[in-house]
């Protein structure tokens, strides 16, 4: 029987269900969303963007077709957090949302989050002290680099990153927990305010100037998309 994608128990945290593979949700049909899986298969949310202004729809469609090139970081650190990046999102194959380079432009222009947690330091000296971090600590378990290690390592990595529980060489010149959540609040930020992530949640996009009219629970507008019920790679979703 195909997972019912519609219940939580396949999330994180959650558990006590069958693991639902995200794999087998519908292939996407429309628009772009990371690794082509989805719940909303026939949506792009990019279709609506002729409803938005002008500059709205040239910064959402700038985030596509004009990737920034990376000025922040150094080559082995772009190879850390990348990997890093990947891991955390889940991002396993292509097309992959390009998270760095939005956070590497974030940190290269100085536009930062407008606060600092006591006793840490400025973000962009947090994440190359990440960087370094996930390196010392990968070769501590015998590999070369954190990009290098394998997948089983990386995994044990990043959750004692998450935990606080790394220690020595760079990462005692932070606060480790305090550091992983500086990072994860950049690494998402870039992802979903990308328009292969709305597409991958249904989200409907930008609202100006046409803005959202319909109310009530569970009621949606024309334009929103329904989420597929069919999650079984084998056959059609709806439409």
């Amino acid at each position: 029987m195909s997972p019912d994608f519609r219940l939580p128990h396949h999330l994180p945290k959650v558990g006590g269900g069958d693991g639902a593979d995200p794999y087998r949700l519908p292939r996407q049909r429309r628009g772009t969303t990371p690794q082509m899986h989805g719940r909303y298969p026939d949506y792009d949310c990019l279709e609506q963007s002729g409803h938005w202004d002008a500059p709205t729809r040239n910064l959402v469609r700038s985030r596509v077709e004009d990737v920034p090139e990376l000025r922040f970081f150094d080559a082995a650190q772009v190879a850390a957090l990348t990997a890093f990046c990947d891991l955390v999102l889940a991002q396993d194959a292509e097309p992959r949302i390009p998270v760095l380079p939005f956070v590497d432009r974030k940190l290269a222009e100085g536009r930062l989050d407008g606060f600092r947690y006591a006793g840490m330091p400025d973000d962009r000296e947090t994440w190359r002290l990440v960087a370094a971090g996930l390196d010392f600590s990968a070769r501590e378990r015998g590999s070369s680099s954190f990009a290098a290690a394998e997948p089983a390592v990386q995994e044990e990595l990043v959750d004692a990153f998450g935990g606080g529980r790394l220690a020595g060489g760079p990462w005692d010149r932070v606060d480790v927990k305090r550091a992983f959540g500086v990072v994860i609040r950049g690494v998402l930020g870039a992802f979903y305010s990308h328009p292969w992530a709305w597409n991958e949640i249904g989200f409907g996009g930008p609202a100006y100037p046409r803005g959202y009219a319909v109310l009530g629970i569970g009621a949606g507008e024309p334009w929103e998309p329904d989420e597929a019920a069919a999650t079984d790679p084998g056959k059609p979703g709806p439409g």
